[in-house]
């Protein structure tokens, strides 16, 4: 019996690959690449290349540690998210909740944005409504919204340079998403 492989989740296969190749890229050119995948709090609309940040965010990472960190769980629960809601909705999830967190953090905040961490908190929200039938409220969510969400409200009281607001605008829309998506 001949073994394949299966690109079995496409849009996050495909994520993850992407971040890796603008960590390594930019690697390579000497660190000119992130410039373009940093959403910076001094943002002009009228400027094409700010819209591309507003999405470009999610893709750029700081250190090998925050690429690994990211794509471990981008890896472990996107595809089973990716299974459930499907392909076209998954990135449409993915793409809303960088937008979304891009835009309130320019409003509300003079920190830039960099990285998956806000993806991989709507993919952690979300994983906890796979088994759920319409009109129940799964347990795990509930749980996972107190540890994960909580833990994040706790650490943003720290100045550490991790935008805690990401991860928890990132687990809102996971969420939002969980609530309002049908299978």
């Amino acid at each position: 019996m001949a073994f394949r492989l299966k690109y079995n989740s496409p849009v996050i296969l495909s994520y993850a690959l992407l971040c890796s190749l603008v960590f390594f890229l930019d690697r390579f050119t000497g660190k000119e690449l992130m410039p373009l995948f940093t959403l910076y709090n001094q943002t002009n609309f009228m400027n094409p290349l700010a819209i591309f940040r507003l999405v470009s965010h999610i893709a750029g990472h700081i250190s090998l540690d925050h690429l690994l960190g990211n794509m471990t769980f981008v890896l472990l629960i996107g595809p089973i998210v990716e299974e459930k809601y499907g392909s076209g909705l998954t990135l449409i999830m993915l793409l809303t909740t960088a937008v979304i967190t891009g835009i309130l953090n320019i409003l509300f905040f003079q920190t830039g944005l960099i990285g998956a961490s806000g993806i991989v908190f709507m993919l952690i929200v979300l994983v906890s409504f796979t088994n759920v039938d319409n009109g129940q409220i799964p347990l795990t969510f509930i749980l996972i919204a107190m540890l994960f969400v909580g833990k994040e409200i706790l650490n943003g009281i720290w100045d550490d340079g991790i935008s805690q607001f990401a991860h928890i605008m990132g687990g809102i829309c996971g969420g939002v998403f969980g609530f309002t998506s049908k299978k």
